[in-house]
């Protein structure tokens, strides 16, 4: 599939109009409100998951009599990160927009604090993770909410019977529904990962794990560099590519590569998940959407499936991490009906639901909201995304931290370290000359 390749130039050129363009059709409430809200919600890859979103918006836009549309914003070619560079450009847009990873801090120059609400969330729901709080403050104050819908972590996703016959090691024994065989765990680490790809390769299911230019990919590559303690910026803004740690994890993806489906550097976010759902492959990298959609469209696939921790590497258990945030704009003509919204899909009477209705796919941000019982409860398998959330010593992994939020951005939403696995594997460079190129690249962020 054919990716979309975005500059931060081309970014900032997309006009408002076009991000109109790319939203699907919106929820609107009918007239005779008190007020109106415009809200640009990612579109949920779980089916189902934006009609519950929707419904608890419709509830409090009946009870506050505010006037709502509702647009979901697909990721897919990168069409979400477009409409939010595009309102950002023109200052002008949704009241409400939902924003990946880096985007608040990035764009925190045209956010409305939201300090005064966070307070009552945290009040209510416990300790906001430390993630959530790195990505979502910007000098000490809160400048987006953290969104349940679409917040995610990628570990590991698993076709039972084919780890078992071809790999030999059963998840579902090192990661029980009710706890972690740790000495099982223990040799789930980077090293088995790449013995596991060669076989199930050689048997003919490989594993469909993304090496392009979306979230996905970038997501769990960036686990990946984190575990080896590969980093390209550090956090006072040095560039630190140039390391043996570097050295070692490309040369980790060279040995990859060659045990992988020929176009997983054409991968899209929905690449993996197809893999996945069609019966090809043995594991991919993801949240529970490919089961949710397999149990819809292939249920003897989704019954055989198993999500676990990821791989542990040299510098620990990185779990690939995409936090999502709920901002308002500082433009936005109605910031005290879009506060009042946010603090309703913040309550846990809300988070659960949304859990619910995403089989477990959203992580909340929050202390108290990480044991509903939809984790242990869904399936088939009963128990399949218990491990999803990250448990034990598993970190979050933010890929592109732990460089400053500009270059951050910028890393992340070019891609830096998928393209420097292409480079060294496909484009006949060798290691040293892509952790070159990634230097130039890094300089030239710095300079924009």
């Amino acid at each position: 599939m054919a990716q979309s390749r975005l500059s931060r130039r081309k970014l900032l050129r997309t006009t408002a109009l076009g991000a109109a363009a790319v939203v699907a059709a919106p929820y609107v409430r009918g007239a005779h409100a008190a007020g109106r809200l415009s809200i640009g919600f990612w579109d949920h890859w779980v089916p189902g998951a934006n009609d519950t979103l929707t419904k608890l918006c419709q509830e409090w836009g009946e009870k506050e009599k505010v006037d709502l549309q509702i647009d979901y914003i697909t990721s897919q070619g990168n069409k979400n990160l477009i409409t939010i560079a595009a309102e950002h450009q023109a200052r002008s847009g949704h009241d409400i927009i939902q924003m990946p990873t880096w985007e608040p801090l990035d764009k925190a120059d045209a956010l409305e604090p939201v300090d005064d609400i966070m307070q009552k969330i945290i009040a209510e729901n416990g300790a906001a993770s430390e993630a959530a709080q790195y990505l979502g403050k910007s000098r000490g104050k809160w400048v987006a909410v953290p969104a349940t819908n679409g917040s995610q972590v990628k570990p590991p996703v698993a076709r039972i019977s084919l780890f078992k016959q071809h790999v030999g090691w059963d998840p579902t024994t090192a990661y029980p529904a009710d706890g972690t065989n740790e000495e099982l765990a223990e040799k789930w680490d980077w090293n088995m990962f790449l013995a596991a790809a060669e076989k199930c390769h050689k048997a003919g299911f490989p594993f469909g794990v993304g090496l392009g230019q979306t979230t996905d990919s970038v997501d769990w590559v960036g686990a990946v560099f984190a575990s080896f303690g590969a980093q390209l910026v550090n956090e006072k803004g040095d560039i630190t590519v140039k390391s043996d740690e570097t050295r070692q994890v490309l040369d980790w993806f060279k040995k990859l590569v060659p045990f992988l489906p020929n176009d997983v550097f054409a991968y899209d976010d929905a690449s993996n998940n197809k893999w996945l759902v069609a019966g090809k492959g043995a594991l991919i990298m993801n949240p529970p959407s490919a089961w949710s959609v397999a149990k819809r469209d292939n249920p003897e696939v989704a019954k055989d499936c198993w999500h676990f921790a990821t791989p542990r590497g040299p510098k620990g258990r990185y779990s690939p991490g995409l936090p999502y945030y709920w901002a308002i704009w500082s433009f936005s003509p109605n910031k005290s009906a879009a506060k009042s919204l946010l603090v309703h899909l913040s309550k846990l009477s809300s988070i659960e639901k949304m859990v619910a209705a995403s089989n477990g796919y959203d992580i909340p941000a929050y202390a108290k909201a990480l044991d509903f019982p939809t984790w242990r409860e869904v399936g088939p398998p009963k128990g399949t995304v218990y491990h999803y959330p990250p448990r034990g010593k598993q970190i979050v992994s933010l890929a592109a931290a732990p460089a400053p939020p500009k270059i951050a951005a910028q890393i992340y939403t070019q891609a830096t370290m998928t393209k420097m696995v292409a480079k060294c594997t496909q484009g006949g460079q060798s290691i040293d000359q892509a952790i070159a190129w990634a230097a130039d690249e890094l300089e030239g962020f710095m300079r924009t």
